[in-house]
């Protein structure tokens, strides 16, 4: 089954502590052919987006930026793999760095809502 992201919307269900990201964060997705982007914010977050490529599983490889509250800018990549839930909902497994500030590493889990 081939995933479509676009005009689907996320949160956060799961993260490590040097993440960001909390249940106030939404994620809003488009998706055109292989490129993949979102918009997001909330919570810590004043102001994201990502930016990525889908391959034929669904598999999302991807950079982001973003604005925290207290006016930092952070940037990462991550690696998003898909689990099809219930009610045919998907589920993020993200696997992330940061490539600015202690560049440390986490994951996180985030479903569509």
């Amino acid at each position: 089954m081939r995933i479509n992201y676009d005009n689907k919307a996320f949160k956060p269900v799961a993260n490590t502590e040097n993440g960001q990201t909390s249940q106030e964060t939404i994620f809003k997705y488009k998706q055109e052919g292989q490129m993949v982007s979102a918009n997001y914010g909330g919570g810590e977050i004043a102001k994201g987006h990502l930016l990525g490529l889908v391959d034929k599983d669904g598999v999302i490889t991807m950079c982001y930026h973003q604005i925290d509250i207290h006016g930092n800018l952070r940037t990462g990549k991550c690696t998003s793999v898909p689990e099809i839930i219930e009610n045919n909902k998907i589920r993020l497994h993200e696997t992330w760095e940061w490539t600015s500030g202690d560049f440390s590493k986490g994951t996180s889990i985030i479903e569509e809502i």
